[in-house]
């Protein structure tokens, strides 16, 4: 790591902008500035970790509101003056509750707001770099925890027994069970995937593959 921080062109004050980019959307998310210290932070911990020029202090992102973005890759350019955080994030990267930061755009010589529904449309990607983040750094009292301490046996009779609840659900014709069942057999579905080192991207490919 050293070696490869004595490449980077950081700025006066030892900094480096770092544009922070989803996994699986591809969607730029923000821009934030790292130093040495944060980013041998972040390769430690998984956890994207910035220094904050306002507050003049590491900020580890998500440390108060829990949308920690967790980080799967770490690119410099070919200028070594920039650095590109490929992440799965937790939740919003805005403070404004927005996905992204970049939910303006300029539109007849004026700013927009293009409000994006966030809390509806990444859930998934959310909910399961939750369950990543539990596998590489579990938390007492877990339940997801405990689903990947029990082991495969567990977490697949718990996929057994979710979709027989959505069959009954479905049989019954009840909206709210259903969308109840459904929320549960996702969730034991992601932990499966990801006890198999497997993302939902992974079902993506298959089924865009399907589909051609």
């Amino acid at each position: 790591m050293e070696e490869i921080l004595k490449t980077l062109k950081f700025e006066a004050g030892g900094l480096i902008p770092a544009v922070v980019q989803n996994e699986e959307t591809k969607e730029i998310l923000m821009v934030a500035y790292m130093n040495a210290d944060t980013i041998k932070q972040t390769a430690k911990t998984g956890r994207a970790t910035f220094w904050s020029r306002s507050r003049q202090e590491v900020w580890v992102k998500g440390e108060t509101s829990g949308n920690f973005m967790y980080v799967k890759e770490i690119r410099v350019d070919c200028d070594c003056d920039c650095l590109v955080l490929i992440v799965n994030p937790a939740g919003p990267a805005c403070h404004t509750g927005n996905r992204s930061c970049f939910f303006r755009k300029i539109e007849n010589g004026k700013l927009v707001e293009d409000i994006q529904e966030s809390s509806k449309s990444d859930i998934v990607a959310r909910e399961q770099a939750v369950i990543i983040d539990r596998k590489e750094h579990p938390e007492d009292g877990s339940y997801t925890n405990y689903l990947f301490d029990k082991g495969e046996d567990k977490i697949l009779k718990k996929v057994g027994e979710e979709a027989a609840e959505v069959v009954i659900a479905g049989k019954n014709r009840d909206k709210d069970e259903i969308c109840y069942e459904v929320s549960d057999l996702m969730y034991h579905l992601t932990v499966m995937l990801v006890d198999n080192g497997m993302t939902w991207e992974d079902i993506y490919k298959e089924m865009e593959r399907r589909r051609n």
